[in-house]
């Protein structure tokens, strides 16, 4: 062959010889690479959706545990506020002042023997307040007369000669017991009739708080002449 024919050849071998080296560098790094790539990594179908990791799992559950204990506690929380006010409201004892039944009259009675009627309204360890009062009087009778029961009278406060309010404070050691009254007893029965006709009620005690006045009277003194002895 001629030295025009055979340098063609040789280069055309060269670059055959290149091709092949660097196709077989190709296909050694591939398969390097497919040796570091995780299971299942090239088999990917398209549109489907790969589940989470176990990572993303366990951190659903302690969201879902971490509510379900404030559930509780928000329960619990309720359930003991719910029995405290049922003990504050019906477990305590109730004071002195408790057992006063609102809208009814009361009878208080006092260290000297003095009763008053009326509606006590505060009520604590120092004193307490009556208002709409009435209390007992006897009336004056006349002098030498037996006194009874119907010289007793109910009287309303604010008639008297200072002219009170139609009010009271009571030093709590003042008072010896004190009672609430029913609505069918005699003193609530009489100050319904008082409140009836206050007028009428005003103008008998007047009358019956009168001391009558009495004339003297003198009696004739006759002088019996002596006796004479007959001779």
């Amino acid at each position: 062959m001629s030295n025009l024919h055979v340098e063609p050849y040789m280069r055309y071998t060269t670059i055959r010889s290149l091709l092949t080296s660097n196709e077989e560098v190709i296909g050694i790094m591939d398969f390097a690479n497919r040796g570091t790539r995780p299971v299942g990594s090239d088999s990917v179908t398209p549109g489907v959706q790969t589940t989470g990791t176990p990572h993303k799992s366990s951190k659903s559950s302690a969201t879902k545990l971490t509510r379900i204990m404030m559930v509780t506690l928000l329960f619990s929380g309720t359930l003991l506020a719910i029995a405290l006010i049922i003990f504050v409201v019906f477990g305590r004892t109730p004071s002195e002042g408790g057992y006063v039944e609102k809208g009814r009259y009361q009878a208080v009675f006092l260290n000297g023997g003095q009763v008053y009627f009326g509606k006590i309204g505060k009520f604590n360890d120092k004193y307490l307040t009556l208002s709409d009062i009435f209390y007992l009087r006897v009336n004056q009778a006349a002098a030498g007369a037996t006194a009874s029961n119907n010289d007793v009278s109910l009287a309303k406060l604010g008639s008297e000669l200072h002219g009170p309010k139609d009010q009271m404070v009571i030093n709590r050691d003042q008072v010896q017991f004190w009672e609430n009254l029913k609505d069918d007893g005699q003193v609530v029965k009489a100050i319904t009739t008082y409140k009836a006709n206050p007028n009428a009620a005003n103008a008998a005690t007047g009358a019956g708080t009168q001391t009558p006045t009495t004339t003297p009277t003198t009696t004739p003194t006759t002088t019996t002449p002596p006796a004479t002895k007959k001779p």
